[in-house]
This record gives structure tokens, C-alpha cells and sequence, in this order.
């Protein structure tokens, strides 16, 4: 059977297991009217097949549940998926270690000249977040964060104090959190503050999305970023108990107007990050990867993934690539 590893808390756990539970439901007639994928070579009485997967975090959860679906429908095909940042599972598919990797940012020209084939799969998001018992988490979630305030706190080297943050006379300081392994998010997440790489990030580092997301609810004083499927709780919709999602203020008017405050459930945000609302980055594709062309269970898993694999997209926190790159990354398949 499949055999997800990662070390990670017992937040992580319950939000894996989460967003199972709240993706599993069938979807609507007609939410995807796609021909089922065709048949993989691991299917009944077929040859065992196990594929293995590593990387990011923000796609484990639904690689979790797209693998856990596909499994019901080839049980001779396997996965093991794991979890350990982007830029392991990029390692990992490279070195031969995995045959597939996670990936929640761009390939870089090196990991390209190395024969990486990406196919994108769904567009997920990272959201600035704040201890929910932040003795100024009201003014934050008035004010919002710019790509300039967010650079003083993340890459300025001095992220000064919350009076600083929210031009009020408070003297705590901010204690900004990233990411310690090779991560998507920690990219585009310097890249909306206007860095380059997440080596530009400053503050105190942890390992893992689950890792930053309980350091942010330890720490009052905390500014974190996670990915959405470890801010908002998969079975409320709501941002997990202990955290405040912290707003972007688009226009840069030193206030979240209405138009700007989508952030009460995951469900309101991400049809905002559909609709545009939302800047890419911090929002991104996310890709599934191999080294040279998918061999044909690969690619067989990848049709269903981008078929019928699509109706538990939206209900486990992710947005929808368009019809157009859907059927252009189809094309693009082996035969």
C-alpha cells in the first residue's frame, strides 16, 4: 500500500488528514467531463508497479489524495510520497532517488539542462501569517503588509518593531520565521518582497510549512508564511486555530479595503486567487517532474492527474489550472 513519509508534527498530521477527509467527496456531475485516463500497465493481474515521489509541501496533500484515488483504480501501481521542501525532491528525482518530484516553483536553467520535464498540475498560494493572539493583530489585519513593509520585516536584516510595521508607538519586536530547507514557498515569497532567492530571507529558520506554521502559533510576536494547505484547517475552512492570516494591501494605501479582504475562509480565497485577485507570486503553478520524458505509468498517472484527477482540486484547497493549459500540458504527454 502507499507509504507516506515525512517527519513533521502533529499539526501536519491533522491537516494531511484533513484534507483527505474533506477531498474524498465525489465531485458534481459534470465538474470535469473528462474520459476516465487509460489504463496503466500496473493495473489487476498487471505487473506491481511502485513509483516513488519527493518535494514540495504544498503539493503533498493533494498528491496524497490524487495517489490514494488512482491507487483504488490501478492497485498493482504504488506511490510513495514524501514531503521534504522543492529543492529535495528536485535532488532526489535527479540523483535517481524518486522517479517523480513535487515542485511549487520554476525550474531553474540547471535543473532544466539536467533533463527535468515539468508538467504543470494546479496553482496553490503563500499567505503571510500571524500569531492569532498577537496583541496587534487587529492593526495588521487592518493594514496589511506591502512588498515593501513585508521586505523591512523578511530581508532588510533589522525588522524592526510593530510600531514600526503598523506606524503606531508599539517598541515589541517583530520576529519574522522562514524556511530552513530548500523550499517553493520561501521563493516566491522573496520574490513578491522583491528579492531574488530565498537565501535573501531573513529571521529565525525552520524546517517545513508545518514546522513555520507551529513556530508562528509558539510566538506572539511571530510573522510566518505558509502555504494554504497549512493555514487554513481542511475540515473548518478557516485558518488553523492559533493563526490570523495576514492580508496583502494590493493597492498600497496603507489600509485592506473590502475588495482587498478575502482571507476568512480557504474556500473565498482561493476563488479569489482564480479570479485574479491575488498576485502570482506569491501565488504559483505547481509541477509534477521527472528526468527525460514520464515512462508510460507515469504518463498514464499524469492523464488521470489532469482528467478526471481534477475534480478534487478545489475541494482540497487548490486552484484549477485553465482548460487551455490543461489541454496543452495533455498534448504535450507521450502517446
Amino acid at each position: 500500500m502507499h507509504n507516506h513519509r515525512f517527519s513533521v508534527t502533529l499539526l501536519a498530521l491533522f491537516l494531511i488528514v484533513g484534507v483527505l477527509a474533506a477531498a474524498c467527496a465525489p465531485a458534481a456531475p459534470g465538474s470535469t467531463g473528462s474520459a476516465a485516463a487509460p489504463a496503466a500497465a500496473g493495473d489487476a493481474g498487471g505487473e506491481q508497479v511502485t513509483v516513488s515521489v519527493s518535494g514540495a509541501f504544498a503539493l503533498f496533500p493533494l498528491m496524497s489524495l490524487w495517489t490514494e484515488e488512482y491507487h483504488k483504480l490501478h492497485p498493482n501501481v504504488q506511490f510513495d510520497v514524501q514531503a521534504g521542501g522543492a529543492g529535495k525532491g528536485m535532488t532526489d528525482m535527479l540523483s535517481g532517488a524518486a522517479d517523480i518530484a513535487m515542485l511549487s516553483r520554476e525550474a531553474r536553467q540547471e535543473e532544466i539542462d539536467q533533463g527535468s520535464v515539468l508538467v504543470p498540475v494546479t496553482i496553490d498560494s503563500v499567505l503571510a501569517t500571524a500569531n492569532a493572539q498577537n496583541p496587534y493583530v487587529d492593526q495588521l489585519l487592518a493594514k496589511g503588509l506591502t512588498p515593501a513593509s513585508g521586505a523591512k520585516v523578511w530581508t532588510s536584516g533589522t525588522p524592526g518593531t510593530w510600531g514600526e510595521l503598523l506606524g503606531t508607538d508599539a517598541t515589541d519586536a517583530v520576529n519574522p520565521y522562514t524556511r530552513s530547507d530548500a523550499s517553493g514557498a520561501a521563493e516566491m515569497w522573496a520574490k513578491y518582497l522583491g528579492a531574488k532567492a530565498q537565501e535573501d530571507l531573513k529571521g529565525t529558520a525552520v524546517n517545513g510549512d508545518p514546522g513555520v506554521a507551529e513556530a508562528v502559533r509558539q510566538d506572539k510576536l511571530a510573522l510566518g508564511y505558509n502555504n494554504v494547505g497549512f493555514a487554513y484547517d481542511p475540515s473548518t475552512g478557516k485558518p488553523i486555530e492559533g493563526l490570523a492570516i495576514v492580508p496583502l494591501d494590493l493597492n498600497g494605501d496603507g489600509t485592506v479595503s473590502a475588495d482587498e479582504d478575502f482571507y476568512a475562509t480557504r474556500d473565498e480565497f482561493t476563488a479569489a486567487v482564480a479570479a485574479g485577485k491575488y498576485p502570482f507570486p506569491p501565488a504559483r503553478v505547481l509541477y509534477l517532474v521527472t528526468k527525460g520524458e514520464p515512462n508510460p505509468e507515469i504518463a498514464a498517472f499524469y492523464r488521470w492527474v489532469l482528467t478526471d484527477g481534477q475534480q478534487f482540486v478545489q475541494p482540497a484547497g487548490y486552484v484549477a489550472l485553465t482548460q487551455d493549459k490543461i489541454d496543452e500540458a495533455l498534448g504535450k504527454l507521450p502517446k
